[in-house]
């Protein structure tokens, strides 16, 4: 069962109390050189994030659990790996790990390099059909199986009652078990960030942004 945040109406708490709940928190991200409006936006997104996350937090209980996709280690390693990958989810889930929650691995470091380096040869852009075609075909069933690895290791980490912060794209495939309720932590800020993206798309095909 998926909710969004701010979209629907706020249940009851005691009808979640027994199920294993996941916030689950689209990451975004910011690299050195990106443009002065798109890290006013990052900031304020990570703000909202924060904002609803505590909100969810004061309804539902505290975070108990963290899963960050990318990250092939839990515990201290883990968050060493997370401080490299995205500072802003990196605080959220420091914060918690100094109180109860913990983060736990939800990636096999073979299937998430093998997804990565068919990624990657997509990207390159090949001349050949037949090659392109094949290698989507990899990436496909790589990217797979790698989701329900994941899924696998949400499902094994949680326990009754539990509360999960879960960091992961938009658009993933990881399916939840039925008696784990998600609540998608979407804040008005994410929709300012595509609707930015859209907006620079537009400009590059009319040739009035040069791209990076």
């Amino acid at each position: 069962m998926s909710q969004e945040l701010g979209k629907i109406e706020k249940p009851e708490v005691n009808s979640f109390k027994k199920n294993r709940k996941v916030l689950q928190v689209p990451l975004v991200y910011a690299g050195k050189d990106a443009p002065a409006d798109y890290l006013e936006l990052f900031e304020k997104y990570w703000q909202q994030v924060a904002e609803n996350v505590a909100k969810l937090e004061s309804r539902l209980g505290s975070v108990t659990v963290i899963f960050h996709e990318t990250v092939s280690a839990g515990g201290d390693e883990g968050l060493k790996i997370l401080e490299t990958l995205n500072l802003k989810s990196y605080e959220l889930a420091c914060g918690r790990c100094k109180g109860e929650a913990r983060l736990h691995c939800v990636e096999d470091p073979d299937m998430l390099t093998e997804v990565m380096d068919w990624e990657r040869c997509l990207v390159m852009g090949l001349l050949n059909d037949k090659v392109a075609s094949r290698i989507y075909e990899f990436y496909t069933e790589a990217t797979r199986k790698r989701y329900q690895y994941i899924s696998k290791a949400i499902d094994e980490a949680l326990k009754d009652g539990d509360v999960a912060l879960l960091f992961i794209r938009e658009g993933h495939l990881v399916q939840f078990p039925p008696d784990i309720d998600v609540f998608s932590v979407a804040p008005p800020a994410l929709d300012e960030i595509h609707r930015w993206a859209r907006d620079r798309a537009a400009k590059r095909e009319k040739g009035q942004e040069k791209p990076d």
